[in-house]
């Protein structure tokens, strides 16, 4: 009587273990990356009790940080070259519509020329960019009544 034996045959499973352990590293990695990858200029925005707007396309957005640096989106640009440069990228769009971001920090008259400089720049509408109001602690509603 003769026993047969399996070792001559090909194993067909798929052994998934080294598959499984590369995946997890490349989960920790993009997990520890993800965070360093966020990109923007920094503003501390003004609170206001506002809704927000729907954004069917990327909207045009100038910012002024902190340190009075002006941003067309993410490109800096200087002051006295921002109506030059938002002529050149309006002339392309159907929309004139702009979006102004500015850190609360920055004096009036600053803001007030870079809204100039907007709509000297051909700019039908101009909205503004706000954080929404955090809500008031019990006492400083207290505070706050007659």
């Amino acid at each position: 009587m003769a026993i047969e034996s399996n070792s001559d045959r090909l194993m067909s499973d798929i052994n998934v273990t080294p598959f499984v352990d590369v995946m997890l590293v490349l989960l920790i990695i993009f997990m520890v990356s993800a965070p360093m990858m966020t990109q923007g200029v920094d503003v501390t925005l003004p609170q206001a009790v506002a809704e927000a707007l729907p954004a069917e396309t990327e909207q045009l957005i100038i910012t002024v940080d902190k340190e009075n640096l002006v941003f067309i989106n993410e490109m800096q640009v200087s002051l006295d070259s921002l109506r030059e440069k938002l002529i050149k990228i309006l002339e392309n769009r159907t929309d004139r519509e702009v979006y102004f971001r500015a850190d609360q920090g920055i004096s009036y008259g600053t803001a007030i020329r870079v809204m100039s400089e907007i709509k000297s720049a051909g700019v039908e509408r101009l909205g503004m960019v706000t954080e929404p109001l955090i809500d008031q602690t019990p006492e400083e509603e207290l505070k706050t009544e007659p």
